[in-house]
């Protein structure tokens, strides 16, 4: 839902009501992931997605129908009877779709998801718990009973991020509990034209984007407008002081010893996903003598994705960009890097 609330924040303000279909379980080859959702206004308008365009139209019509009555609804789409071209997924996959009226979603938890503030949304999946309803943690106090359990299976899944259905209690009744954790850090460090590319791309995949550079004359707001944050400090003092997680991903494009040295043997030492940096074979080789002459260890060395970026072909600071977006994506979710057609393993993991 965060990539559409900033739509639902203005419907709310116009006035306008809603409905919000999300995706809660998926099967298979599914297009999209749990979360995944797409709202309809009573104005037939629509924003978001939950299956790329495959069942879009049937779901559109079940929230006019949920807007209508307000009473929430679940479904489930997939290839029907070996007609790819009935109401379903062609791509083979089945997705369970959560359909709720506007009028259990507060301000609060629109605002928090909108902010980038932690917060839960538990939605019960069985009629008799109140199909559709929403317990907000940590929000919410004072749950009782079965609320009970599920604040505290919320509490546990938001501190580990992750968003799903959950079978709770002895009758295993089925909850959707969608996390909203703050977005994960990218930190481009090198205030050069390639980094206002990466910036760019970072922040269209969601990241909160810092970019880190001592040299106050190329590090301004005005030159990476993309960035939330424009820090000039010496990279390695900036990497010892601010929070990174397992999250964070660290884009070293000031390819000079004096910063990069430090720098990486710092950034090798910490909890980020993904360490990356920029320069030619030589100057990799180069750096990894340097780190080593600086007490780097084998291990340490072999987080290291340099040179940076997957083999494109890519020429341009733009194309670059897209070459260090698609190794982050792929170290993150375990992709080969290869060509989809030369595979025949499942697209969607």
């Amino acid at each position: 839902m965060r990539d559409i609330a900033d739509g639902l924040a203005a419907w709310r303000a116009d006035g306008v009501r809603f409905a919000i279909a999300t995706v809660v379980r998926t099967w298979r080859s599914a297009p999209r992931s749990p979360g995944a959702a797409m709202a309809v206004s009573e104005t037939g308008e629509v924003i978001g997605s939950v299956s790329g365009g495959c069942v879009e139209g049937a779901v559109y019509e079940l929230a006019r129908s949920v807007l209508e009555t307000g009473v929430a609804v679940t479904e489930t789409y997939g290839v029907a009877d070996g007609d790819a071209f009935a109401v379903g997924l062609t791509c083979g996959g089945t997705i369970e779709v959560l359909v709720q009226p506007d009028t259990g979603l507060s301000d609060e938890a629109l605002s928090a998801v909108r902010q980038g503030r932690p917060i839960a949304i538990a939605s019960p999946l069985e009629p008799g718990d109140g199909l559709g309803r929403r317990l907000y943690v940590p929000a919410d106090d004072g749950h009782e009973g079965f609320d009970r359990v599920v604040a505290d299976q919320a509490a546990g899944m938001l501190a580990a991020g992750s968003t799903g259905v959950v079978a709770l209690g002895a009758e295993a009744r089925r909850v959707f509990v969608q996390s909203f954790t703050p977005p994960p850090r990218m930190i481009v460090f090198g205030a050069i034209d390639f980094a206002a590319a990466v910036a760019r791309i970072g922040k269209f995949l969601g990241y909160h984007v810092t970019v880190c550079d001592a040299r106050p004359v190329f590090a301004t707001p005005r030159r990476f407008p993309d960035a939330d944050e424009v820090v000039v400090r010496w990279p390695h003092d900036y990497l010892a002081g601010t929070a990174i997680d397992a999250r964070t991903v660290l884009c070293v494009l000031t390819h000079d010893p004096k910063f990069d040295v430090p720098l990486l043997t710092r950034a090798l030492r910490s909890p980020a996903r993904y360490i990356g940096a920029m320069g030619s074979r030589t100057t990799h080789a180069d750096r990894l003598t340097r780190l080593r002459e600086a007490g780097v260890g084998a291990d340490e060395l072999a987080r290291l994705s340099s040179p940076i970026g997957l083999d494109l072909g890519a020429r341009t600071p733009e194309e670059t960009a897209v070459s260090i977006a698609a190794e982050i994506i792929s170290t993150t979710w375990g992709g080969s890097g290869h060509r989809l057609t030369d595979l025949d393993t499942p697209i969607h993991r």
